[in-house]
């Protein structure tokens, strides 16, 4: 076995390096929630930057979870590879803006004091969906949600995403320091609107002069991301290692295709990313809608279907032409909820997803995609279904999906083995399903029931919905999965 990734000498010459001086970074951004998606998206953009125009803005990151990434990153010098992966091979290229990673619960006053620090001038989070602490039914916090209640209580010593938010931003206030901007790059729609509404929410529980400043000084712009991103496997640590001679526990893997949309609202300036390829726009909302239901709506689509089939990787399902050709179909029935996206058309888009999906070399796992369903399905599929039931369409493949959903709500496999929901009102759907027949109509009647999930406008109409029970009713019935 190889030496660990440490620094970038001795690196075999298939690897790309960064193109920049790495001893001139200094700390001016800090990432919350250094997963994969963010190392497989924010980091290697704003290498790019580095490399375009050079700069100082290095990245520490902070882990509020878990401490394996930041263990792994640090023991690399927060160094480490990505690779991108398609049918002619794979390529590896070292990623080198981050400079230190923590561990928010081993040291919550570092994280705290990393906030504050004047240097820090852009705090970006990829952190799920659910880690928000966002009700569905308000719009505002979920004072249930674990770290909102704890963060509530004592605000002081936060564990949570938005207490942290909170904190920081009332300790450089009172300081006297200039904000830092807040940079959600989570799936969420109008992401910075939305935590920019849960940031005020919870001030204003705390401070109401906090709020008031917060509400005039701090700009919190709205983004869309998008770059398919599987979990790393032993094969990805192989094949870094292969392509660049060393050992990388914090390798990731991902598709050649990558893509920012910005909204160009900072408080204390940016790298320049627009020299990196992302798009720095006024408003995001477009491309985000665009995303959000043409690509996660239809990968929704695929990861339920495709689970209840049997097949483990979106790659595989796409070996499936009907289920290919209903990709597609949803697709275009998301396309016409939309208005026009400045510089993109529609079909060449679908067509771009459609090859993205079935890229052979990318095994991205039905099971992954699966997870947070609840936090998922409004976006992606709900609010375009409403939409287009508006418009007198049918919502054919909308109904399929969100069967689709409730079949994988039932938790057991077409040979009655049980796996793990993963989403985080798994509880309460268990709740609603525990005596409920097995059958389409009693199902899908229950889980319509799930408090703040489905538009009325939904619940409502009783064609889609009978549409909606007699497709899962096939799905729970039939042991082959149906091509509808």
């Amino acid at each position: 076995m190889s030496d660990r990734l440490k620094d970038l000498s001795g690196l075999a010459p298939t690897a790309k390096l960064p193109a920049y001086d790495r001893s001139k970074l200094k700390a001016g951004i800090l990432h919350l929630g250094p997963g994969a998606f963010f190392r497989a998206h924010f980091a290697p953009f704003t290498d790019a930057a580095l490399a375009a125009t050079g700069g100082d803005w290095g990245i520490e990151v902070a882990s509020l979870r878990t401490p394996d990434v930041a263990a792994n990153l640090n023991a690399q010098n927060g160094l480490y590879t990505v690779l991108i992966r398609d049918t002619s091979g794979t390529t590896a290229e070292v990623i080198g803006p981050i400079l230190k990673a923590h561990v928010a619960p081993r040291d919550p006053a570092l994280l705290l004091s990393r906030l504050e620090d004047p240097a820090i001038r852009i705090v970006s989070l990829t952190v799920t969906e659910k880690a928000y602490g966002l009700d569905v039914r308000t719009g505002g916090l979920d004072l249930a949600h674990p770290d909102v209640a704890a963060d509530l209580a004592n605000r002081h010593a936060p564990r949570g995403v938005v207490g942290y938010l909170v904190e920081g931003l009332a300790r450089r206030r009172a300081k006297g320091v200039a904000p830092f901007t807040p940079l959600s790059c989570d799936n969420l729609p109008s992401n910075g609107a939305v935590l920019k509404r849960l940031v005020l929410d919870f001030a204003g529980r705390v401070d109401p002069e906090l709020r008031a400043w917060i509400e005039t000084s701090v700009p919190f712009p709205s983004t869309m991301v998008d770059r398919i991103t599987p979990a790393s496997t032993d094969a990805t640590y192989a094949d870094a290692e292969r392509l660049t001679g060393r050992q990388d526990l914090a390798a990731i893997e991902t598709e050649p295709f990558t893509q920012w949309v910005i909204e160009d609202h900072f408080a204390n300036g940016r790298p320049n990313w627009d020299k990196a390829g992302v798009l720095m726009v006024d408003e995001v909302s477009a491309y985000e809608k665009m995303k959000l239901r043409m690509l996660n709506g239809a990968h929704s689509l695929l990861a339920y279907l495709g689970y209840i089939g049997g097949y483990e990787y979106i790659r595989d399902v796409m070996d499936d032409e009907g289920l290919a050709a209903l990709a597609r179909r949803q697709m275009n029935a998301a396309a016409k909820t939309l208005d026009p996206v400045p510089g993109i058309n529609l079909e060449h888009y679908a067509d771009e997803l459609i090859a993205r999906f079935a890229n052979k070399a990318i095994a991205h796992r039905t099971y992954q995609i699966a997870m947070d369903g609840t936090q998922k399905l409004p976006q992606r599929l709900l609010e375009p279904a409403t939409e287009a039931l508006a418009r007198g369409s049918q919502a054919e493949t909308y109904a399929i999906a969100v069967a689709a959903w409730m079949r994988y709500a039932l938790g057991t496999d077409r040979n009655g083995k049980a796996y793990e929901l993963r989403d985080p009102r798994a509880e309460e759907i268990a709740t609603l399903l525990a005596d409920v027949p097995r059958n389409g109509g009693a199902v899908s009647a229950a889980l319509f029931t799930l408090p703040g999930l489905f538009p009325k406008a939904l619940t409502d109409n009783a064609v889609w919905t009978e549409d909606v029970a007699n497709k899962l009713d096939i799905l729970i019935q039939d042991n082959k999965l149906p091509l509808f």
